[in-house]
């Protein structure tokens, strides 16, 4: 659905974003995750139209997002770091000036729109009147009143208290059950609660893609299965599981009653459990638990960044 093919974008000397190619598939909810200054920013506002990339293409739905942006925005919906609002309109009055400049004639778009981000009692205040909360789900209503097939959200929490938070994040991914989302930000949680694939950015290019449970799964290569057995012979089980091919190492540690529990150091991206399962049943053991560890998205993301200048 959207393809970003070697795409960079340069200020002046300074490059934003750096030789990056992407692909998301229609469905997805993919985080943008990186330091501030990463590039974040710049990608999606060439996603959206609102920039030109120096060079390579963004295509959406096989469109030429520079060669035709208008068709792109009838088709994206975008909420930016700072939502344009006017504080001095009604909220009502706000969405039907937005139905106006997209030219929406259908008459129900409002009301739909207010229902499904629950704004319906705010819709006669003025904007400035309103909470951070509200006025973010004002610009979420902006953003897709025109019934987009693709939602773009740039850091769309920031400045919310944690009660706040929660109430957008439920509404971004009730929404994102019916579009393809994309969203900016640099809060891992963010990232946690909301996508099911990450792509790390760091100074202009992406250093990980992955879906969320498999990143925290996987650090530098190495990651850690936790097995739990009984049966004849498994102290040894440890030396038969530190030979197979991928294990760095294999030790013992406490576990549950009755059970030998171990955990296992794979030293590759490649899964190693269907060899650790094959060693189990050839030994005749049994396998009360095999689980492969996560690790915080929080040390990923230290391990890959390093901060960057622009965004």
């Amino acid at each position: 659905m959207i393809t970003l093919s070697s795409v960079s974008k340069d200020y002046g000397s300074f490059r934003a974003v750096d030789n990056l190619s992407l692909e998301i598939k229609e469905g997805e909810i993919t985080g943008l995750l990186g330091p501030n200054g990463a590039g974040k920013t710049t990608t999606m506002r060439m996603i959206t139209g609102y920039f030109r990339p120096s060079s390579g293409t963004v295509s959406v739905n096989g469109i030429d997002v520079s060669k035709d942006p208008e068709t792109i925005r009838s088709i994206i919906g975008y909420l930016p770091e700072s939502p344009p609002l006017y504080g001095e309109m009604l909220t009502y009055d706000y969405l039907r000036y937005v139905t106006g400049v997209r030219k929406i004639t259908d008459e129900t778009a409002i009301r739909r729109t207010a229902e499904i981000c629950g704004i319906t009692g705010v819709m006669h205040k003025r904007i400035d009147q309103l909470s951070k909360g509200y006025k973010q789900r004002v610009g979420l209503a902006q953003a897709i009143i025109h019934d987009p097939k693709i939602l773009i959200l740039d850091e769309p929490t920031t400045g919310l208290d944690p009660n706040q938070i929660i109430e957008v994040r439920n509404l971004i991914t009730e929404i994102g059950k019916t579009k393809t989302v994309i969203l900016s930000t640099h809060i891992l949680q963010e990232v946690e609660a909301i996508a099911n694939r990450v792509v790390i950015i760091n100074k202009g290019a992406i250093v990980k893609d992955d879906h969320t449970d498999n990143l925290r799964a996987v650090k530098n290569g190495h990651y850690t299965v936790r097995l739990a057995l009984s049966g004849t012979d498994t102290t040894k089980a440890t030396e038969f599981f530190s030979t197979l091919p991928g294990i760095l190492e294999a030790h013992q540690v406490p576990g549950e009653e009755g059970l030998i529990t171990i955990l296992v150091t794979a030293g590759t991206e490649e899964d190693v459990r269907p060899a650790l399962f094959h060693t189990v049943t050839q030994k005749g053991w049994t396998l009360f638990e095999m689980s492969r560890e996560k690790q915080s998205l929080e040390a990923i993301f230290r391990e890959l960044t390093t901060g960057g200048d622009h965004d």
